[in-house]
């Protein structure tokens, strides 16, 4: 559970850092995200996107749950993120799930889904 916990943090750093290499290092080549538009990217849209007029100030993951099964690991948490997309600021309270999966003894992101909790 620790590496996985580790591995979530990389990610989340080098998507604000912008550090493509790195990102793209961690995602299986059949990734799927979901975002709070409900757009969805496959691992060279989504590494596209984060190449584009994106500028993540904050990136803060907390609430962080992983639930093992043999070579999968399902991470749930809150997930805070701040800046600006095209010039536009934005300001995201999201919720994430992300799907870890071990292959040849690497684990790497297969999917992820982060939407904005409805409000009441």
């Amino acid at each position: 559970m620790a590496n996985i916990r580790v591995l979530e943090l990389k990610w989340v750093d080098a998507y604000k850092q912008r550090q493509i290499a790195a990102v793209a290092g961690l995602l299986a080549e059949d990734y799927v995200i979901t975002l709070e538009d409900g757009s969805t990217y496959g691992k060279v849209g989504f590494i596209s996107y984060n190449a584009g007029p994106l500028r993540v100030d904050i990136a803060d993951v907390t609430d962080l749950k992983i639930h093992m099964h043999e070579n999968i690991a399902v991470l749930t948490a809150a997930y805070h993120e701040r800046g600006q997309f095209g010039g536009r600021p934005y300001d995201y309270h999201d919720r994430l799930t992300d799907v870890w999966m071990k292959v040849g003894g690497k684990w790497q992101l297969i999917a992820s889904h982060y939407s904005v909790p409805a409000t009441l």
